[in-house]
């Protein structure tokens, strides 16, 4: 090894070092509580405008990730009932079960899926979510 490299490498060295000291000043922990997520939430409103690849902007990245995990734990929220989902479409969009008989097979099977008296089926599903666009999520949940 060349001196040339090696002052390169030993200067490469010192960096991340000092990045690294930079970074455990940084005091993130685990976000076990409901205390622990409420002062991660603060500490992000501190940190919102920090600048990307700075000791501020790589905190709030990683507050930002651990808030997430914490909150897909907690407070996961469930995709709607079917049912419920096209109900929601039908009002959102002034719709009436006539309008959706081409999709679900005809007027008869539309009412006997909304009065949960049939299933919905997959092609029905298909035919909803592409003709009024109802999140297929919502349809097969």
């Amino acid at each position: 090894m060349d001196k040339r490299t090696y002052k390169i490498g030993t200067e490469h060295i010192k960096n991340m070092i000092k990045l690294m000291l930079r970074k455990s000043e940084m005091k993130i922990k685990p976000i076990k509580t409901k205390k622990d997520y409420e002062e991660a939430l603060k500490k992000v409103e501190e940190l919102f405008d920090a600048k990307p690849n700075t000791q501020a902007g790589d905190e709030l990245d990683i507050l930002v990730t651990l808030i997430e995990a914490y909150e897909q734990k907690h407070f996961a929220i469930s995709l709607p009932d079917p049912i419920e989902a096209i109900k929601f479409r039908m009002e959102q969009s002034g719709l009436k079960q006539a309008d959706l008989a081409e999709a679900m097979g005809g007027k008869n099977r539309t009412s006997e899926v909304l009065n949960r008296k049939r299933d919905l089926t997959l092609n029905m599903a298909r035919k909803l979510h592409k003709k009024f666009k109802i999140p297929a999520e919502s349809l097969l949940a």
